[in-house]
Order: C-alpha cells, then structure tokens, then sequence
C-alpha cells in the first residue's frame, strides 16, 4: 500500500522502564504513548526503524531476521538498561526486498538473519512503548561511511519499495536532534541549539522537506545531531510526496533535544 506514517523518536535510556521515568521526561513518555495510539489506530503490517545505536562502519544493514528475540543489557549504560526482554516479529521479505533495491540502485546494502544479533537500546526503547500487539520490525543500521546524501539516497530508495508494497508501513526515526552531550540528565541544549532543533521541526511539521534537507548539513555541524544526523536524512528521503506532521513532545536528555514528531501523507487525518 504506502507509507502511513513516518516519525522521530526519542530512545533516551532513562525512560526506558515506565515506572522509572523521571519528572522533566514524562511529557516525552506521554507523547510516545499517544503516538502508539494513533500507529495502533493505522493498522500497519510492518515498523521499518533505524536506530542511531546499530552504527555500521562501511554498510548499510538491514535485520531479516524472521523473530528478534533477546535480553538486552546495553553496553553504555548497563547500571540503567539491563536484563530487558524483547521479542518481536520480523519482515524477512520486506528486508530482502529494501536490500535488493539497494544494491540495484548502486548502494552498499546487506541484510543480516542471526538470532544471536543483539539489538540496541535505540532499538528496544521506543518499541517499548510504540508497538501495540505483535507488529513485524526490519531494524535499519546508520552507516558511518555514508554521507547525508548517500543516506538520503538511500531512504528514496525505501520509499519507492513503500509505494509498491502492498504492506502499511510505518517508519521510526530513532534518536535525538542536537546531541552535544553532558552528564546530567536533565540538562537542555543550549538555547542556539534548541533554536535549531525548533526551527527544523517545524519544516518537519508544515512538510517543507525541502527547506528541512537544506539545513541539514549545516544544522548536523551546529547542533551535533546525533549519528551525524543520518537518522533523519534517512527520514527525509523516506518521505517523498506530500507530507504534514504534529510536535507531540520535545525533551531534554543529557545535553540533547529529543521530540516525538509524526508526519503523515497529506489528506490523513493528523493526530
């Protein structure tokens, strides 16, 4: 069918056990459940989601596994994240096909099916609280070795599978907008990079892709966007056609700007 929905996620550590979440970051916990309302409500046969933690060196990976099955204790914060249990569906034809139409389109693509494959916190956090049910993920490497434009390329690429699938599908963008880190989790970004952040959601949310896409170098420079804001070139490439979006959330971690950000084809209803 197409693309019902694409979106940004935060996948801070520090919400990633409900009953732990801390004052200043429970708006950003109550944006994610009202958004898994509204992906609930979309009936999708499938979550594609990249995570800023499955940083690949050279490759862009695609995970078709058919179930990714686990117990995570991440490797930056195991005092935080430990012992968590996930299992979920995977896509294993999806995945073949993106990384099929990758290669075809000159990329560096390869798909991986290994049940020992951990996930990352990027990963396992926002599914924590976005899938309702027993949805179908493909996990999505950023590629350190790709440029924007590369990764851009490749999310077009994803699109083009989107719209000749016969699959509803929705997309995660998972991680932060300026990530110059600091310790102390409830420190913002300073008040330029927050300003930053503001300004590119909301090209996000009127669905000026394009004025998004030309900020994006010099933003990802001035805001340290986080995995040098493959993410979201990735995300921008994704959304092809006419799109408009909703700020749900936006939440410090760190140092970081974190929003929960939704945007659907124009002429949906947006929630």
């Amino acid at each position: 069918m197409s693309l019902e929905l694409a979106m940004i996620s935060p996948h801070t550590p520090r919400i990633c056990h409900k009953d732990k979440v801390a004052a200043f970051q429970q708006p950003l916990v109550d944006a994610m459940v009202k958004t898994a309302d509204l992906i609930e409500s979309l009936h999708p046969d499938v979550i594609v989601l990249v995570s800023c933690h499955w940083q690949s060196s050279f490759t862009h990976y695609v995970d078709a596994t058919p179930r990714h099955k686990g117990v995570l204790t991440a490797v930056e914060c195991p005092d935080i994240i430990t012992d968590v249990h996930y299992d979920f569906q995977g896509h294993p034809e999806l995945a073949q096909e993106l990384v099929e139409s990758g290669k075809s389109a000159g990329l560096k693509v390869e798909s991986i099916n290994d049940e020992t494959y951990m996930w990352d916190y990027g990963t396992v956090v926002p599914l924590r609280y976005l899938v309702k049910g027993d949805i179908p993920i493909v996990d999505l490497s950023v590629c350190q070795a790709a440029s924007l434009e590369e990764t851009t390329k490749w999310g077009a690429v994803m699109a083009q599978v989107f719209q000749e699938t016969q699959l509803r599908v929705v997309f995660i963008a998972s991680g932060a907008l300026a990530h110059n880190l600091r310790r102390g989790p409830e420190f913002w970004p300073n008040i330029t990079e927050q300003a930053l952040d503001r300004e590119f959601c909301s090209y996000l949310v009127k669905g000026d892709t394009e004025s998004a896409a030309e900020m994006l170098p010099s933003y990802v420079r001035a805001a340290g966007v986080e995995a040098g804001g493959r993410h979201v070139a990735m995300l921008l490439g994704v959304l092809q056609g006419n799109f408009a979006g909703r700020l749900h959330g936006y939440g410090p971690s760190s140092g970081s700007g974190n929003p929960v950000l939704t945007m659907q084809p124009v002429g949906a209803t947006i929630s």
